[in-house]
């Protein structure tokens, strides 16, 4: 496939060596074990989820607050909030200096968007993460994902993703742990795939494949039925 990669953009990236108690614990940190914060936004949301994942397995940290905003980067509050702000929180400011260069160097060479060639086509997000950190197993409940386990992480807008998932699921032995419905904050769809590494990069190809079909025929059920009602 011909894809065109979306590099995202981190728009803001600070590190507070000693954060406010009461701060602290609104945003999610353990005050007993969590002493500085690392702050970023991004203009891919799914981008900057799977970046924070990674810096749990380079360094100390825990991922304590990651929120969409809603409509997307497009639609930005103001110049560096991107579509996501996220926080890492460690015991101290080394540890989270090292897991947010984990996540500058994530989302600079490994993680985006991807597109096709032309004007007005479709970004979508085929990623495959071989082994998992601690951060996105946590966010299914359950036990169905754990830290090391392979999972695919899948999106698209809505009815793209829902015709690409189906074929997806279909094509490789994986399973659905996570499905995020239209609408998300950011308008599009997707879910979490996991399985063994062959099979969930199987599934993150027939997810892309299918999203190309569509973008070249967006119609192709719009036609004659071979059989109407009278």
């Amino acid at each position: 496939m011909n894809l065109v990669p979306l590099r995202p953009k981190l728009l803001s990236c600070r590190l507070i060596a000693d954060v406010d108690r009461a701060l602290a614990a609104g945003l999610g940190c353990d005050v007993a074990r969590h002493a500085s914060i690392g702050i970023v936004t991004c203009d891919q949301d799914d981008s900057l989820y799977a970046a924070l994942d990674h810096a749990t397995k380079f360094a100390r940290v825990d991922v304590v607050y990651a929120k969409s905003f809603y409509a997307g980067s497009a639609h930005a509050s103001g110049p560096y909030s991107g579509e996501i702000m996220g926080v890492i929180a460690g015991a101290g400011p080394d540890d989270v200096a090292e897991g947010l260069l984990a996540l500058r160097q994530a989302l600079a060479d490994q993680i985006c968007f991807y597109t096709l060639p032309g004007e007005r086509r479709s970004a979508f997000f085929p990623h495959v993460i071989s082994s998992l950190g601690h951060y996105l197993p946590a966010q299914v409940p359950g036990g169905l994902l754990g830290p090391g386990q392979p999972m695919a992480y899948l999106i698209a807008p809505p009815a793209e993703a829902t015709v690409a998932l189906d074929h997806a699921l279909k094509s490789a032995d994986v399973r659905m742990v996570k499905y995020f419905g239209p609408p998300t904050e950011t308008n599009f769809s997707g879910a979490w795939l996991t399985g063994v590494l062959t099979d969930v990069e199987a599934a993150a190809r027939a997810f892309a494949e299918a999203v190309l079909r569509f973008d070249e025929a967006p119609l192709e059920s719009a036609v004659r039925p071979g059989r109407e009602r009278r």
